[in-house]
């Protein structure tokens, strides 16, 4: 029988997902997850009541930068592949509580790998990096580039999500173990993220409440819908690099949508206009990300398919039923 997968931060909206979407292509999954307080733990808990009834699913409630638990872990259950998905999110979280990234992302981060290079025929780490990495840069028309430099972050959660893939290019060469970066672009959809602007303002647009529009309106997001992100990471995990092989793709839909028009897509598929309050940038954001995957694509044969208008809509019906209905727990 073929070794479990270790999925880390298997409460969260990336994890969630894709440890179901392993479990139906038959594999078996070991979760791990704090469960932290960062936003509503009543919706992880939910998501990890998911899993109760899915055969091949064991569920570890572990802090990631704890490296005696997660080598016992991994050295125990024989595993052989990673995606590490754990971290402490958000861009302005990170202004006011910089010692949650310190812990959760570099040590965390440095946990994984370290339970990984011991582990006995080890195959292939894929772990979560940040279009955040990028910056603030223009546009343009193709899209940021893996070539790109990603050396002047403008947050701290950014910096820590590019000291992970420095830490993961010294761990493959000193340890001669394959590791894949996902620079991750706003991914959305049902079970999502709270903090998440699509999130916050449907919440507030339901109930009649003024939504804070930052940046004026004038922001892009590559808005990624979760089945294509999925689809993505799990491309990558059966692709490993060479041994001692190091790489980032991005995963995005390469679609930027502005953030008026995203507002407007969502008041669409809400039924209901949002009261909107123009507000300045804050720190730490970036006007507008887009990503180039031409990469992941050749490797994988990775291709958006989920468009903005569809996405929100089955988010929107997501929410009302889990808000709204009772299904909440």
């Amino acid at each position: 029988m073929p070794a479990p997968i270790l999925v880390t931060g298997v409460a969260g909206f990336v994890g969630h997902a894709t440890a179901h979407r392993l479990l139906d292509r038959g594999e078996r999954v070991i979760g791990v997850d704090i469960v932290n307080d960062y936003y509503d733990v009543a919706l992880k808990e939910a998501r990890l009541a998911t899993f109760a009834d899915r055969e091949g699913f064991d569920f570890h409630r572990i802090d990631i930068a704890d490296a005696g638990a997660m080598a016992a872990l991994v050295r125990d259950h024989g595993v052989t592949r990673v995606v590490h998905l754990a971290a402490q999110a958000g861009v302005r979280y990170s202004i006011d509580n910089p010692f949650a990234y310190e812990h959760s992302n570099l040590a965390g981060h440095l946990s994984v790998m370290e339970a990984c290079r011991h582990a006995s025929g080890f195959q292939h780490l894929v772990y979560a990096s940040s279009s955040s990495v990028y910056g603030e840069r223009p546009m343009g028309d193709a899209g940021f580039s893996e070539d790109e430099a990603a050396d002047d972050p403008v947050s701290l959660y950014a910096a820590t999500k590019r000291a992970c893939e420095l830490m993961s290019q010294s761990y493959a060469r000193l340890y001669r173990f394959p590791q894949t970066g996902l620079r991750f672009f706003t991914v959305y959809g049902p079970w999502g993220r709270p903090d998440m602007a699509y999130f916050t303002f449907s919440r507030k647009i339901m109930a009649g409440e003024p939504i804070e529009v930052f940046g004026e309106g004038r922001m892009a997001r590559d808005f990624t819908y979760i089945d294509d992100i999925v689809d993505g990471i799990i491309g990558a995990l059966d692709h490993p690099p060479a041994p001692g092989g190091h790489r980032v793709l991005n995963i995005g839909d390469s679609h930027p949508v502005g953030l008026m028009e995203m507002i407007e897509t969502l008041e669409r598929a809400i039924g209901r206009e949002a009261i909107k309050v123009m507000r300045p940038m804050q720190p730490g954001d970036v006007t507008a990300t887009f990503a180039d995957v031409s990469r992941l694509h050749a490797l994988t044969g990775y291709q958006p398919k989920v468009m903005l208008a569809e996405g929100l809509a089955r988010f929107a019906d997501w929410y009302h039923d889990f808000y709204r209905t009772g299904a909440r727990s």
